[in-house]
């Protein structure tokens, strides 16, 4: 809970990086990936936790083949099989982590998964965007009562509606939701972004990005929008890994943490801000000024006031006022006008 905690109060984009087919089952390239992670200063990394048993049958019938895509002409068998990963990688991958002391969590897709990573004392759980609807697997996590992200990928609000309330009815109290479309590479014209601000006002939890773009912009928009939390696959380079073509690559992790950081800097508060290096120029906004000398007594005319730059005079706002009142004091040409001039306060408009 703890952990989960970090993701709402953060004063940063909390920055997962998603392993998910990269590894090659060869931990010499995943260990390489992470201390990189680690040292571009992501937040925590994810793994995918199944079986190619757990996720399909071994057949290449019509209804198993995939047609378009990145991954054209495979099998279901075939992918699955390629991208999962060996339990004793899943082991040192959790077991580095911890030495690291960056967070690792994981997406399992079976409840056998879900046993194997209460093994690894798994902290976080995420609901991958196609088990949005498979409650099986949603109920053996809320069993655990770890916090719970769900991806929301191809899904309509009143889907995501349903597993959230599912998810709560069972016992899961920590819940956040990523915003992402599920088209690998997803393109610019895939993206709804204002679906973050919907999502925002549909649930009272932290919403975040899955990003599986290959445009930075695209997550640095998620940010702008409200996303606390961004979830990027990561690789070694962009040739080897079943995911790897739409993934950010090690030598771009420090300058997508940067961007990311920016765009979050850019944010600001939820509330209407001014900075106070922009406040001190407002010295240089304009005030009223004597144009004549002025006795006391005297009536401020037209003709012996002005409204000039810079700003250390009574407020413009306060003019009309001003007019046809009489000085309290004598005012030097070219002196401000004393902001305590008027002996009744006004409050400007």
């Amino acid at each position: 809970m703890k952990t989960f905690k970090t993701l709402i109060k953060t004063k940063k984009i909390f920055l997962v990086g998603e392993i998910s087919g990269n590894h090659l089952n060869d931990f010499k390239t995943i260990k390489k990936i992470i201390l990189k992670a680690k040292k571009s200063g992501f937040d925590a990394i994810k793994i995918q936790s199944f079986t190619a048993e757990s996720m399909t049958f071994d057949i290449d019938k019509k209804n198993f083949l995939i047609k378009d895509g990145l991954w054209k002409n495979k099998t279901l068998w075939d992918l699955y099989n390629k991208s999962s990963m060996k339990v004793s990688i899943q082991k040192k991958i959790f077991s580095l982590c911890k030495k690291l002391k960056i967070i690792c969590f994981a997406s399992p897709f079976d409840t056998k998964s879900v046993d194997l990573l209460e093994k690894l004392n798994c902290p976080i759980y995420k609901l991958a965007s196609p088990e949005i609807g498979h409650y099986q697997l949603i109920k053996k996590i809320a069993l655990t009562k770890k916090p719970l992200i769900i991806s929301t990928g191809m899904s309509s609000i009143k889907e995501i509606e349903k597993t959230f309330k599912f998810a709560k009815k069972n016992g899961v109290t920590k819940i956040a939701i990523l915003y992402c479309v599920s088209n690998y590479p997803a393109k610019v014209s895939d993206f709804n972004m204002y679906n973050i601000d919907l999502l925002k006002k549909k649930f009272n939890c932290p919403i975040g990005f899955s990003d599986h773009s290959i445009d930075n912009d695209v997550a640095k928009s998620a940010i702008l929008l409200g996303a606390t939390i961004i979830e990027k696959h990561i690789s070694f380079d962009n040739k080897k890994g079943v995911d790897a073509k739409f993934s950010l690559i090690m030598k771009n992790f420090d300058k997508f943490r940067g961007e990311i950081d920016k765009a979050y800097m850019l944010r600001g508060r939820d509330f209407f801000y001014r900075s106070k290096e922009e406040l001190k120029n407002k010295k240089y906004s304009r005030s009223i000024f004597a144009s004549e000398n002025i006795k006391k007594g005297q009536k401020f005319t037209m003709n012996n006031i002005k409204v000039i730059r810079p700003g250390n005079g009574l407020d413009p706002r306060y003019y009309f006022d001003l007019i046809k009142k009489r000085s309290t004091k004598n005012i030097r040409k070219f002196e401000p006008i004393p902001k305590n001039i008027l002996k009744k306060k006004i409050v400007a408009l």
